[in-house]
C-alpha cells in the first residue's frame, strides 16, 4: 500500500505557489478586481490571512478560539468583514508580510498535531489533518481568484487530492447553505488527479456518482467555475442536482461563477 500523502507538508506547498502569484506585485496589482465582485487581490489574500488566523488559533490555542467564537454575531457577512478590515487597512508590503506571518503560524501549529487529533473550527470540530484540506479548499478557490484576475495559467498537482477528500467530506455544504433538505444518500466519486491517477472517494457500490477531472472537481466545490464549463458528469438524480450546488465551504453560497464567463478554464 502506498503511503498518504502528508497534508501538512502539501499545505505549506501550496501556500508557497500562492505567495509566487503576489510576491512581485506592485500597489497597482493589489488593487486589481478579481472575479469576486468587490474583492481585489487585497481583498483576497486579506480574506486568507484571517481564515489561517483562526486555523493558527483552533490548532494552539483552542480556549481562545472558544472565546472569540463566542463573540461573533449572527451576520456571517459582517464577521467576515470585520476579520479582514486589520488586514485591508495594511499598505500592500505590510499585508503581505501579515499573511506570511498568519499562514506559518497555522501550517506550524496544525502539523504540531497528529492528523487525527480533533481540534475546533467554525462548523464543527475536526481532525486537524482535515482542516489542513480545508486550508488547502482556501488555497485553491482564492488563488483562482487571483489567477484570474491577473491573467495566470495555474498548474496543479496531487496535492489537490486533500481538496477532493475534504469536498467529499462536507458534501452537504451545499444543501446547508441553502437550506435545503440533506438527501439520505451517499455519492461516490471518482477522479482523474492531474498525474493521471485515479481517485475514488465514498463507497465503492454508490448508486448515485460524480465523475470527472480532479482539478475540475475543485474548481466546481470552490465556486470558482460555473459546471456547465466543466467536463463532470452525474450518475442518479440526487447527485446531478448537487453538480448545481456543490460548495466545500459552510456560509453563503453567493453568485457563483456565470456559464461562459471565462474563455478558457485556467488551470
Amino acid at each position: 500500500m502506498s503511503a498518504q500523502p502528508d497534508v501538512f507538508a502539501d499545505l505549506v506547498s501550496e501556500g508557497d505557489a500562492f505567495d509566487a502569484l503576489i510576491a512581485d506585485l506592485d500597489d497597482a496589482g493589489w488593487r486589481t478586481e478579481t472575479p469576486a465582485v468587490g474583492w481585489t487581490v487585497a481583498h483576497q489574500v486579506a480574506h486568507l490571512s484571517a481564515v489561517f488566523r483562526l486555523a493558527g488559533l483552533s490548532a494552539s490555542d483552542p480556549d481562545t478560539f472558544s472565546r472569540f467564537l463566542s463573540s461573533m454575531s449572527g451576520s456571517f457577512e459582517s464577521n467576515v468583514a470585520a476579520a479582514m478590515a486589520p488586514y485591508l487597512a495594511a499598505p500592500p508590503p505590510a499585508l503581505f508580510a501579515k499573511w506570511q506571518e498568519e499562514r506559518s503560524t497555522a501550517e506550524k501549529a496544525l502539523a504540531a498535531h497528529a492528523p487525527t487529533d480533533i481540534v475546533p473550527w467554525l462548523v464543527r470540530p475536526m481532525p486537524a489533518a482535515i482542516l489542513a484540506g480545508a486550508g488547502m479548499m482556501e488555497l485553491f478557490g482564492h488563488g483562482q481568484d487571483v489567477a484570474d484576475a491577473l491573467g495566470v495559467e495555474r498548474r496543479h498537482t496531487d496535492r489537490i487530492r486533500h481538496l477532493c477528500g475534504f469536498a467529499a467530506r462536507t458534501w452537504d455544504f451545499g444543501y446547508l447553505a441553502r437550506e435545503e433538505e440533506v438527501p439520505d444518500v451517499e455519492f461516490g466519486y471518482t477522479l482523474t488527479a492531474p498525474s493521471g491517477a485515479t481517485w475514488t472517494f465514498g463507497p465503492p457500490d454508490a448508486d448515485q456518482r460524480i465523475s470527472g477531472p480532479a482539478v475540475d472537481f475543485c474548481l466546481l466545490v470552490t465556486r470558482r467555475r460555473h459546471r456547465d464549463d466543466l467536463r463532470l458528469s452525474a450518475v442518479g438524480p440526487d447527485a446531478e442536482h448537487w453538480l448545481d450546488i456543490a460548495q466545500a465551504y459552510r456560509g453563503p453560497a453567493g453568485s457563483g461563477r456565470q456559464p461562459g464567463q471565462f474563455a478558457a478554464a485556467t488551470r
